[in-house]
């Protein structure tokens, strides 16, 4: 479980916090939605959980740990992150992009990091697209690679910020259902102000609203009482 206490962050030369006095549980066992405006806080909450930004004030800690405490290679262990932008190498094929942190960042032989590879594309159904550039690929197949590759290192939680963005509705309906059968893999903590993308992948959600934390709870009962507000 990742533990938000008495969080507060205030960009520098900004004199308004981004978020105040966050006080959350993201429960490992759900799917856990961030939802919210734009402006609202969601991403500058995402970099805090993933310690690319440090609170101004408060503490995270994850499976009872302080994250300020954990040293970053680890914490990048722990915690995967897929951003909007989704960084992949467009030089590189898909199973280069795949192998590239495990073989640098683990130490993984190149031939065995290959073959972890072709079998997490094989499991997400997406084996086809090893030799493909990303230039080759659809939004919604680059949006699963980008998530297989972070999936390379196992982490025990994934973060993925606002990722039907740059979806159609029918991908982003095939991408939440493809999102569904990898619970198992891992703890997705979701940043997303896509209501109906939202109720079809998590069962547990926070709502910001100029950095505070309005409501916490079944992501079902926060969308209702989003939509029927005036």
């Amino acid at each position: 479980m990742i533990e938000i206490h008495n969080l507060s962050y205030k960009y520098s030369g900004s004199k308004v916090n981004a978020l105040k006095n966050i006080n959350v549980k993201l429960p490992s066992e759900h799917v856990v939605a961030i939802l919210g405006h734009s402006g609202s806080g969601k991403t500058t909450l995402l970099n805090c959980i993933a310690q690319f930004i440090r609170p101004t004030q408060g503490k995270i800690t994850i499976d009872d740990e302080d994250i300020a405490m954990i040293d970053k290679k680890t914490i990048h262990s722990i915690v995967g992150v897929v951003f909007q932008k989704l960084n992949l190498f467009p030089h590189m094929t898909v199973m280069d992009n795949m192998t590239l942190a495990p073989i640098k960042a683990l130490g993984i032989p190149e031939k065995q990091a290959q073959k972890d590879a072709m079998e997490m594309l094989e499991k997400l159904s997406i084996a086809e697209l090893a030799q493909r550039y990303p230039l080759q690929i659809s939004g919604g197949q680059a949006q699963r690679v980008a998530i297989a590759r972070a999936l390379m290192l196992q982490p025990r939680y994934m973060l993925l910020d606002e990722p039907t963005s740059a979806l159609d509705a029918q991908t982003t309906s095939d991408f939440a259902e493809w999102l569904a059968e990898l619970r198992e893999e891992t703890c997705f903590i979701i940043v997303t102000h896509d209501l109906p993308f939202a109720h079809q992948v998590a069962s547990h959600g926070v709502f910001l609203q100029d950095g505070i934390v309005k409501n916490e709870g079944n992501v079902q009962e926060i969308i209702d009482q989003q939509t029927t507000s005036p």
